[in-house]
């Protein structure tokens, strides 16, 4: 009768057998790193692959603190661990303890050699670093002339400007005599007259990216009198020069959009700051057009000319309240006078004669209303309607006349 077994007991077994070979618990592997992702929890999974086999590979965060570095896409390093088999998934994995970069011992310590001594002598102060040209026209690149890295830097120089001058000094950048290949060239494009100058290469190893970690190279990137750009490996990679050059890029693509101006930008800017030159240059011309009128306005007031025939017309406004005043007025007296007029005939002696009353009068013209103004043999004068009588009292009949 056969034995069946379960999918956990094959895996449980495998993963037994593992665990008691000593060549897989203490291993250590060279190898790419590739698929690197840091999980929130703190571990890391990434593969470790040469040219022909890849590895998965596994860093649990109690692991990391021996981790100097971050690990990045195309790095090179040296993963000590072990190897067993994940049940769940019947797969076997490293399990790593300590991650050091590829030949990171030996190169390691000479390069904080060689970091502390140039930073004594100034060459990273940033205050002899120089400001990169806002529009280069010329830009100069060190690198190998059949390298991955001049194309990109052609292909993104030409995309953000059609114009540009890209300008060449190859150079050796990698293995023995590089580091003076290098210096050669940067020292060369330094007498061309580029605006800006771009130093790199694609990535590598720690070994592969060492020239551009030499005394050599530092020197000729400090006494440059062009602003350069270093530019070499991948993001996660840190040369010497990184530190000495003006402006660093983590890529030989990011190098080219730093040094060469987006023409199709700047048209744009152009373009946005004519329409807003335009709109404001109108609402000036409009404004100073409303002055225009203004003084126009107050000018045609202030004139002589306007002032004359403001009086004149103000005169006729005068002069026709003055008529229309003088002529209420006139009426009003006529009015008045008719009144009295009447009044006056309602009082007028004459009048009253023509009812059949007298006006007795003196000689001397006095008007006699009583008795006691005249005398026995007085003549006296009566005024009637229509002629005047002469008599003489004959007689005087004191008291009132029924």
């Amino acid at each position: 009768m056969k034995n069946i077994y379960s999918v956990s007991q094959v895996n449980g077994y495998i993963k037994g057998l593992m665990s008691e070979d000593y060549f897989l618990s203490q291993i250590c592997v060279r190898g790419e790193v590739s698929n690197c992702k840091y999980h929130p929890s703190g571990h890391i999974y990434f593969t470790l692959k040469d040219h022909q086999s890849a590895i998965g590979c596994v860093m649990f965060a109690n692991a990391r603190k021996g981790l100097a570095f971050v690990m990045g896409e195309g790095m090179q390093v040296e993963v000590s661990g072990y190897i067993s088999v994940y049940e769940r998934d019947g797969r076997y994995q490293l399990y790593a303890r300590q991650i050091e970069r590829s030949g990171e011992g030996d190169l390691y310590r000479e390069y904080e050699r060689l970091k502390k001594e140039l930073e004594k002598k100034g060459y990273f102060d940033s205050g002899r670093k120089k400001p990169l040209p806002c529009y280069a026209r010329r830009i100069g690149v060190v690198t190998a002339a059949s390298g991955a890295a001049l194309q990109d830097i052609i292909h993104i120089s030409r995309r953000r400007d059609p114009g540009i001058q890209l300008i060449l000094s190859p150079a050796k950048v990698q293995g023995e005599g590089a580091a003076a290949s290098v210096a050669a060239a940067i020292r060369r494009l330094d007498q061309v007259g580029a605006d800006v100058m771009i130093v790199g290469r694609g990535g590598g190893s720690m070994e592969d990216l060492w020239a551009f970690n030499e005394e050599i190279v530092a020197r000729a990137v400090y006494e440059c009198r062009t602003p350069v750009i270093s530019a070499v490996g991948h993001e996660t990679d840190v040369t010497l020069i990184d530190f000495v050059a003006d402006m660093r890029a983590p890529t030989p693509s990011a190098a080219a959009e730093l040094a060469v101006a987006d023409t199709r930008g700047v048209e744009r800017k152009i373009r946005l700051a004519a329409d807003a030159l335009d709109r404001q240059m109108r609402r000036r011309l409009d404004a100073f057009r409303q002055k225009l009128d203004l003084c126009r306005l107050r000018l045609g007031h202030l004139s002589p000319a306007m002032r004359i025939d403001s009086y004149r017309q103000r005169l006729a406004d005068d002069e026709t309240a003055l008529r229309d005043g003088m002529r209420r007025k006139v009426e009003l007296q006529r009015q008045r006078l008719a009144l009295y007029c009447e009044r006056l005939n309602g009082l007028s002696p004459l009048l009253q004669m023509e009812r059949g009353y007298s006006l007795v009068m003196d000689g001397q013209g006095h008007t006699l209303s009583r008795v006691d103004q005249v005398q026995v043999g007085q003549d006296i004068y009566i005024e009637m309607s229509d002629g005047r009588l002469q008599a003489e009292v004959g007689k005087i009949v004191p008291g009132k006349t029924e």
